[in-house]
């Protein structure tokens, strides 16, 4: 449940780490009047091909940075360049051991397949390297061309290919089998995390749903899946403070200009109806493994589950795309590959 939450701060939705150190310190000095950093999931997130050197990773651990999230997406160098990235595979190996070195105990790769290019057995290969890197925290995604990127318009004009959908499922079947053989527990659709060595840590429930709380799991992200609310400062950020959700201005200068000149940087308000309310609870709580509990449904939107969506959950349950226990609902293993199907009846 939302009781469950660290205080989280997470600077991304770009490249963070391009911030020289004197100005990321003012930076977390202004989030630490807001939410003290002591005692708060501080992640930043970090380009693989921008953090190199161990002085300005020691810096953000000094400033108080505890978690550091690296986008390699790849240990294939051509599929890096077709990607656009600006680092290598052996740049991304050496910056995770700079960030090691530096002092960062959590640590989260995040990784992407159904690339161009990319078989099952490279895909296999990457997964059998990246466990033994002994990370806290793994984010895998399949590969979404947006139409208004080179890459989709490489693959539309039949320049490069990628993987079918028969192909890109295998590739996530194995990334469940080899990081839980690995020791990683998947606790949500996309993200997979080591179990937290604490002194008088409470086992998790069983073997295939580990508690997110037991787990080097993302509270910051766990924080959106249980549909909490959170604020968003910077260009193009987002925010949801129920019954609203707001974004932020697009254009870095326009934000500026706004704030020195003591204006609202915010671009769009989104009303929410307590409709949206019981919707996103289901639909974002689903991506977790242990679903959506009663007493987490019951708390976040002060109705019983079964009184807003009882002909919702028969149909999913008879279709075999939800299991029910006592303590709640969650996606079956045939409900995992077919999430948009069981997201959508909820819409």
């Amino acid at each position: 449940t939302r009781a469950d939450l660290r205080p989280t701060i997470f600077l991304g939705g770009g490249t963070p780490s391009m911030l020289p150190l004197p100005l990321m310190e003012r930076v977390l000095a202004a989030a630490d009047a807001i939410i003290p950093l002591a005692g708060a999931e501080v992640t930043v997130e970090a380009n693989p091909g921008t953090v190199l050197g161990r002085d300005y990773l020691r810096g953000l651990r000094a400033l108080g940075v505890n978690r550091l999230s690296m986008g390699v997406q790849s240990l294939h160098d051509p599929t890096l360049r077709v990607l656009g990235r600006i680092h290598t595979a052996a740049e991304a190996r050496e910056s995770y051991g700079d960030a090691r070195r530096a002092g960062f105990e959590n640590i989260n790769l995040d990784f992407m397949f159904g690339l161009p290019g990319q078989d099952v057995a490279q895909w296999e290969a990457t997964l059998h390297e990246i466990t033994t890197w002994d990370a806290e925290h793994f984010s895998l995604y399949s590969l979404i061309l947006e139409e208004s990127t080179p890459l989709f318009a490489q693959v539309t004009a039949g320049r490069t290919s990628v993987p079918d959908d028969d192909a890109t499922g295998e590739m996530y079947e194995r990334a469940i089998e080899l990081l839980g053989a690995g020791g990683y527990a998947q606790y949500e659709i996309s993200n997979w995390a080591r179990a937290r060595r604490l002194e008088g840590a409470q086992p998790t429930p069983t073997p295939q749903l580990p508690s997110p709380t037991g787990l080097y799991a993302c509270h910051h992200n766990l924080a959106y899946w249980l549909n909490a609310d959170y604020l968003a400062a910077g260009a193009g950020a987002h925010g949801h403070i129920f019954p609203q959700r707001y974004a932020d201005v697009l254009g870095i200068d326009d934000y500026i200009g706004r704030v020195a000149a003591g204006r609202m940087p915010v671009a769009e308000i989104t009303d929410l109806s307590v409709r949206d309310l019981y919707a996103e609870t289901m639909f974002m709580g689903l991506r977790l493994n242990v679903g959506v509990s009663y007493a987490h449904f019951r708390e976040r939107c002060g109705a019983e589950m079964d009184a807003i969506y009882a002909a919702e959950l028969a149909e999913l349950a008879a279709r075999g795309l939800i299991v029910r226990d006592a303590l709640g609902v969650r996606l079956s293993e045939r409900g995992r590959m077919l999430g948009n199907q069981v997201f959508e009846a909820f819409v």
